[in-house]
């Protein structure tokens, strides 16, 4: 449930006649009706022409009773009037915008009524402290209702409304508190209630009138206001601990990811197993396959990193496993920027990295370019974005095509043995490229800031285990979402 259920169920149960007791003592709402009755002969109120109430729309405590919100106000329910603006006077005019989203009222927003027109509003027609006031018009605001206090003038400033407001203003023998959160709990069939057309929705004042309230004692009024302001500081707290409550379990499946990830680096989701050698004898027949590859031409010879420091080691790995640069595994490639032809090689742009968000492979491209190109990408490379803003997205897709192209603002990483990529692929994702981007201006990654980063490489077998488990477990994770 959340907070505004909560509330909301709070404020059923008090108009319900379930938040606090029923007194004998109290009276009757039969006997306040007539006193409020009486109350009314004074001041010239306009009826409106509702309609009988008819049923009961739910089960009310005996010495409570059915009423029209009209028959329990001493103002007219109308809106404000369409005011004459100026830059400074000595009155305010309250518009929608006063009775802010949030809660409360803020009258720093308000304007200024022309002094000319001053004479024009009667006294009644200036807002009082505990009035009530609901967003009358357009479809963002309409139906927000509000409670007005005096302690939300500006310097002590009169207020009139404008007329895209309405203000309920109770009789003396209503808790005026008790009437505001009955209409607070009609904000949402308020919100519904605007006729006409799309641009001009309007609440009418009939609508607001036509309201049926259940009416209490006057005693047992003030005791239900006194238990939903008792009540309400909890729902608030509830609110803080429920939003915190959303923000971990929306954050819960990724972070769990991220865990699975780092256990699967740190060589803690699988056994490791004698049989299987270690990773020493891998980074051999890795490098021989590199000078190799060196020799024919196929690479170039990078310059030598420096060794590994003890002091840059990040955590303990398995004796078995063994820490490498990925410039020791992979190659990496920039692209360039061919001619684009109707038909050809797949030519991949970094946009085109923004389609079918569900797929960790690149898809078929609209583009092509001849196959006569060089700097074609192999199959079963890691692509991914190396200048500009879409860094920080952090994409990366797999190869699949049997032959590619990738344009200058793309980098494709190839490792010198197929055997890695399952595992070296779950490695990648954990890589902020973000975070390794340089440049003021426009960001970008260089050879320079990939090669160095630092692999813990386990034995060829028990990377393909490890991978095994990852892509078994991930979709744990992906149900959490849902």
């Amino acid at each position: 449930m959340t907070a505004e259920q909560l509330k909301a169920s709070i404020l059923q149960m008090a108009i319900r006649g379930k938040l606090v007791e029923q007194y004998p003592e109290d009276g009757t709402a039969e006997d306040l009706f007539q006193q409020i009755q009486k109350e009314r002969e004074k001041y010239k109120i306009k009826e409106l022409s509702v309609e009988d109430i008819g049923d009961e729309l739910f089960d009310i405590p005996e010495t409570w009773k059915w009423v029209h919100l009209q028959d329990i106000v001493k103002k007219t329910i109308k809106r404000g009037k369409s005011p004459k603006y100026a830059e400074n006077s000595k009155v305010q005019v309250f518009a929608q915008k006063c009775n802010v989203k949030t809660g409360g009222i803020n009258m720093e927003l308000a304007l200024f009524l022309d002094e000319a027109s001053i004479e024009k509003y009667p006294t009644e027609e200036y807002m009082c402290d505990g009035d009530i006031v609901i967003n009358s018009t357009g479809g963002g605001t309409m139906g927000r209702v509000g409670i007005f206090h005096d302690t939300d003038r500006k310097d002590d400033m009169a207020i009139v409304p404008d007329g895209h407001v309405t203000v309920i203003r109770a009789c003396d023998s209503i808790d005026n508190k008790y009437l505001y959160y009955f209409i607070k709990h009609n904000q949402k069939y308020l919100e519904t209630q605007g006729e006409g057309s799309t641009n001009q929705t309007e609440l009418k004042p009939l609508t607001i009138a036509s309201l049926v309230l259940p009416l209490p004692p006057l005693e047992e009024q003030h005791r239900i206001v006194a238990k939903i302001e008792e009540l309400l500081p909890y729902v608030d707290r509830y609110a803080e601990a429920y939003e915190k409550l959303e923000q971990f379990n929306a954050k819960f499946p990724e972070d769990m990811k991220k865990s699975i990830l780092q256990y699967a680096i740190q060589g803690k989701l699988v056994e490791q197993r004698l049989e299987e050698g270690s990773a020493e004898e891998l980074y051999q027949q890795i490098q021989d396959e590199k000078q190799k590859l060196i020799k024919e031409g196929k690479i170039k010879k990078e310059k030598p990193l420096a060794e590994i420091t003890e002091e840059e080691i990040p955590f303990d790995i398995p004796e078995s496993w063994k820490w490498c640069r990925l410039q020791d595994i992979a190659v990496l490639n920039s692209g360039n920027q061919y001619e684009e032809l109707p038909s050809g090689v797949p030519y991949i742009k970094v946009a085109d990295m923004n389609l079918d968000e569900n797929k960790e492979e690149i898809i078929a491209s609209t583009k092509y370019v001849s196959s006569q190109n060089k700097g074609a990408i192999s199959v079963n490379s890691i692509i991914f974005p190396k200048r500009g803003g879409a860094i920080a997205t952090n994409k990366k897709r797999l190869v699949k095509s049997s032959k590619i192209y990738i344009d200058s603002n793309t980098m494709a990483m190839t490792l010198l043995h197929e055997g890695l990529l399952p595992y070296i692929k779950f490695w990648f994702d954990g890589v902020d490229l973000g975070k390794l981007q340089s440049g003021s201006s426009v960001p970008q990654i260089n050879n320079k800031d990939i090669y160095p980063l630092l692999i813990p490489l386990p034995p060829l077998e028990e990377q393909h285990r490890i991978a095994a488990k990852i892509e078994e477990l991930l979709p744990y994770c992906d149900r959490l979402v849902k």
